[in-house]
């Protein structure tokens, strides 16, 4: 026996409200971004002049920074003339969305410093700190995003860290 109600109302969604300030707060902070770095790359000091119609080493970076400049010039005048964009497939802010983001930066500064001390020497043997600090920091992502199973929280870092250190540290011979 089975009944059904049909005064039952729809489920509605409702997204994320448009945001335009939004929109034109990240086109000026990323023209402000691409601005600083095609400034960098003009400075890029050169060992050696190279003959006309050769490239140098501050081809790419110019080219990557004027290209970088003239797309943040396009989002804003997209975000200013266009009307926002409609958001409904996007969901509200979670709760605990701004603590994980705090979570996130402070982790990743404390990454960067560590990464930057390179090796300790520990009951007289030298230690290299990226493999270990980054399968920590990767650990720590997870678990902060909600990872709970251990074969993500353990396979997953050693995984990623064991491949970027053969690539880039043994394969590449990139100092990491």
């Amino acid at each position: 026996m089975s009944t059904t109600e049909g005064t039952e109302a729809p489920i509605t969604y409702e997204g994320a409200r448009p945001a335009r300030g939004l929109e034109i707060a990240f086109a000026i902070v990323a023209l402000g971004f691409t601005a600083g770095y095609l400034i960098l790359a003009t400075q890029i000091q050169l060992r050696l002049e190279t003959p006309a119609g050769q490239l140098d080493a501050r081809f790419w970076p110019l080219v990557l920074g004027t290209l970088g400049v003239a797309l943040s010039i396009v989002l804003l005048v997209t975000a200013i003339a266009r009307p926002a964009a409609s958001r409904e497939d996007l969901d509200v802010q979670q709760p605990g969305g701004i603590l994980r983001i705090v979570i996130t930066f402070a982790v990743t500064a404390v990454y960067v410093f560590l990464w930057s001390v390179s090796s300790v020497i520990a009951f007289g043997y030298r230690f290299e700190l990226f493999p270990i600090v980054t399968a920590l920091y990767l650990f720590v992502l997870m678990l902060v995003y909600g990872q709970r199973k251990w074969l993500g929280l353990v396979i997953y870092p050693l995984a990623i860290t064991a491949f970027i250190y053969v690539l880039f540290g043994m394969l590449l011979r990139i100092p990491l």
